[in-house]
């Protein structure tokens, strides 16, 4: 190209990343249409193009488009942040959610709600800096010369699993209203999200993703490991610092809009990658992923079982658990666990 950029097409990928978009688009109409007052995707398309009754237009705009939106960015944002981490430590267990920074994320804005009684912006804050402080904890304590991925699995299962003791403490040490605010929103759930969420989760969005997806190339030459990397001319430890950094922000923002919403990271970059059959990180296909199965899950959440109303973190965290142990069962087949 003019300028002396190089950009390389897969035909496959990138038809597999419209048909994610489209699922995404879709399942997002269909979610905006369900509800107590119920949408054809006619007119849900009309309502979003100024075609609507006042009706119409108060259940879209101001009840459940920003629900929707919100949803869409954290998936996208827990998809790409798994590819990253799946690429850095080229493990597909190596996602937020099992080495620590969820669990980071979770034990801040308990500890605004359980000993500083904060209100939902200070929660947010709290999950943003506990994931940012386990993000760095994590990445100095499997440091040793540079950051290896085994190594730095092994530290966020370890660190993780002590989050997890301090998680379980606060809930023990709330009272009985700090307690069940606090279980709530452990859970997970997109309930009553609205344009106040979806503004700071869009503009750190609109600055990361970027940054992630500028970084796709050397994460790739990453995955071949660091002497190769360093050969082709990858600054590996800067590249691994920015990635990181890039990436467990956006998990902790995700985390702060919707509460820790489980597997989301761990199946997206998976999914991706046996639907492009790419080696490669994947980076737009998973984040596509993600935004599209989530949008799903809240569906099911909200219309799969009658009256009664899910947090979708139930529905990830049922789905999740069943594809981790499909997965562990591959890997175990496959000589690689």
């Amino acid at each position: 190209m003019p300028g002396g950029l190089s950009v390389r097409v897969e035909p496959r990928g990138l038809g597999v990343a419209l048909g994610l978009l489209l699922v995404t688009l879709a399942a997002g109409v269909v979610l905006i249409g369900s509800g107590d007052f119920p949408l054809a995707p006619g007119d849900v398309v009309a309502t979003l193009l100024g075609d609507g009754t006042v009706v119409q237009d108060f259940v879209v705009w101001d009840l459940r488009l920003p629900r929707v939106l919100v949803a869409v960015l954290v998936g996208a944002g827990l998809g790409l942040g798994g590819a990253v981490f799946q690429s850095l430590t080229r493990n597909p267990l190596g996602s937020p959610d099992m080495i620590g920074f969820g669990q980071g994320a979770t034990v801040g804005a308990l500890t605004v709600i359980v000993l500083f009684d904060g209100d939902s912006a200070a929660v947010a804050a709290g999950a943003v800096v506990g994931g940012l402080l386990t993000g760095a904890a994590v990445y100095l304590l499997a440091w040793k010369r540079g950051v290896h991925g085994f190594r730095l699995v092994l530290v966020g299962i370890g660190v993780a699993a002590m989050l997890t003791a301090v998680i379980h403490y606060l809930i023990t040490k709330a009272n009985l209203v700090d307690a069940t605010r606090a279980t709530v929103w452990m859970t997970g759930s997109l309930e009553g999200r609205d344009w106040t969420q979806f503004w700071p989760l869009l503009a750190v969005s609109c600055v990361l993703i970027p940054v992630v997806l500028a970084y796709g190339r050397p994460l790739r030459m990453l995955e071949m490991g660091d002497d190769a990397a360093y050969a082709l001319g990858v600054k590996v430890e800067r590249t691994r610092v920015a990635l990181t950094a890039s990436a467990v922000l956006l998990v902790s923002v995700a985390t702060a809009a919707a509460g820790p919403i489980t597997f989301v990271a761990l199946s997206a970059p998976q999914v991706a990658r046996r639907l492009t059959r790419s080696p490669g990180p994947n980076l737009g296909a998973a984040m596509l992923t993600g935004a599209a199965l989530l949008l799903i899950a809240d569906w099911t959440a909200t219309n799969a079982f009658g009256d009664r109303q899910l947090p979708v973190g139930v529905v990830t965290g049922v789905v999740g658990g069943v594809y981790l142990l499909w997965l562990l069962v591959t890997e175990r087949r496959a000589g690689r666990i």
